[in-house]
């Protein structure tokens, strides 16, 4: 079955090519000047997802995402220290992007380390005509280009002013590059004088210094729509460069209703967010609706989500256990993953399709444990873990799988005292001393260790 994706410039579904294809692919990243909030994560969480999945069917995949540390945002939160501020939170934005466990991104750009191939981008507009410059900015002639708004909608003739300047010739052209002002602390030499890029000019040179002139997706959130891709498209196909054929555009995360953001002052911080639950849950929380769908956030929902991760984890690790060297491991061949599965991900990666089809799966797993079916258990977490490991929540597979050092140690510890009341408690309801059995129990479960009588003996597990 081929994969297809919604592509927002078509408004369709379409087919990518057949593997082993290349897909290129290039994600808008972070403009870094805070600590990431939830809905920054969404994105990174849906690329790195993606990729996965195009890998696992065969597609060779570059994953390119960049980092804006050059921003009118930046220079506003640190008058006089915006090179500073960026370097800091770059810093912050890989150290928590990293706490998901998901690995990282191809190649990831810094718009500091790219003004070669911004200024030549921009010097290529200007001779052809589609650029021109104001007393040291340089602005895109949206009139000279009359496929502009296709990605939005939006006719040329409805477009509002973007960078207000009453010496631009168009309210609607936007800034490719911009003369330095008081205050900025960065800046760099051009034709135009001294100065630095806009936004949007950023990502074009940056996609396709990295991806090529033509290539085949570009993702992003929906708030990004317009104007930054609209821009994108302009700016590049202006310059006579296919760019992007596909257009992802994931859902916002939101809060009572309104778009998180950080400049809302209501984001919740990833740091903060892990406090509460462990990045798996975090990462099944983000995963368990469609990529596509405004994703509402509160408390009881990432709870839940939480709770169903857990059921999950609880088969793979009691399974493990039980199966002990039958476990398939990473480097082994990969399980065939169910229809049902393949499917979901094949159309528009419905994830909350495909997740039924894991929950089925610990369903038959759970049923064949009780029936002491070792040969059913193996494969329901062979299935299982082929299938979690597309969307990086194998609890069994690094870097979910335990912990190390001291925290192994601590469990060996704990471990062996629960081992020791559970022997006692054996011990009591041999000699038919049901109270005492049941007070071991309930003094485990008030101290936070559950346990569960199975065929193969008592198993415990702590309280998460």
């Amino acid at each position: 079955m081929p994969i297809r994706l919604y592509n927002t410039l078509s408004r369709s579904k379409e087919e990518l090519p057949p593997p082993p294809e290349l897909i290129r692919m290039y994600f808008c990243g972070p403009t870094v000047y805070q600590r990431i909030h939830v809905g920054n994560a969404r994105p990174f969480v849906i690329s790195m997802w993606l990729k996965r999945w195009l890998e696992r069917q065969g597609y060779e995949v570059t994953l390119v995402e960049n980092i804006t540390d050059i921003n009118d945002k930046i220079y506003e939160a640190a008058p006089g220290a915006s090179a500073k501020l960026a370097g800091e939170a770059t810093r912050w934005y890989i150290e928590e992007t990293d706490l998901l466990g998901l690995g990282r991104p191809d190649v990831e750009p810094k718009a500091t380390d790219s003004i070669p191939e911004i200024l030549a981008h921009i010097e290529a507009l200007v001779a052809e005509g589609y650029a021109y410059d104001v007393d040291g900015d340089v602005y895109f002639r949206v009139a000279r280009w009359p496929e502009y708004g296709a990605l939005s909608g939006q006719r040329p003739d409805q477009v509002e002013e973007q960078e207000p300047n009453p010496r631009k010739e168009d309210p609607r052209d936007f800034a490719l590059w911009k003369a330095t002002k008081p205050g900025e602390d960065t800046s760099w030499e051009s034709v135009w004088g001294r100065g630095r890029p806009g936004w949007h000019i950023e990502c074009s040179a940056m996609a396709e210094a990295h991806l090529g002139h033509e290539f085949e997706i570009h993702g992003g959130g929906l708030d990004l729509v317009f104007p930054h891709h609209e821009n994108e498209i302009a700016q590049s196909r202006a310059a006579g460069d296919g760019f992007a054929r596909y257009w992802l555009h994931n859902g916002l995360l939101g809060l009572a209703g309104e778009k998180m953001s950080k400049s809302l002052g209501n984001s919740l911080l990833v740091t903060d967010v892990l406090t509460r639950v462990r990045p798996p849950e975090l990462r099944y929380y983000l995963v368990q609706a469609h990529y596509r769908s405004l994703l509402e956030y509160s408390e009881d929902a990432l709870e839940e989500a939480a709770a169903a991760y857990q059921r999950i984890e609880r088969f793979a690790v009691r399974a493990a256990e039980v199966l002990m060297d039958a476990v398939a491991t990473p480097g082994d061949e990969p399980a065939e993953l169910p229809v049902s599965f393949r499917s979901a991900m094949d159309e528009d990666l419905s994830v909350p399709a495909a997740l039924a089809a894991v929950h089925a799966c610990v369903r038959d797993g759970n049923q064949a444990l009780a029936a002491s079916d070792k040969v059913g258990a193996r494969a329901s977490l062979a299935r299982l873990r082929g299938m979690l490991g597309v969307l990086g929540l194998d609890p069994l597979a690094p870097p979910w799988a335990g912990a190390s050092g001291s925290g192994d140690r601590l469990r060996q510890v704990v471990g062996s005292l629960v081992k020791l009341a559970l022997q006692q408690r054996d011990a009591a309801r041999a000699r038919r001393d049901y109270a005492t059995a049941d007070a071991v129990r309930e003094g485990l479960e008030e101290i936070g260790v559950v346990v569960e009588d199975t065929p193969e003996g008592p198993r415990w597990e702590l309280k998460r």
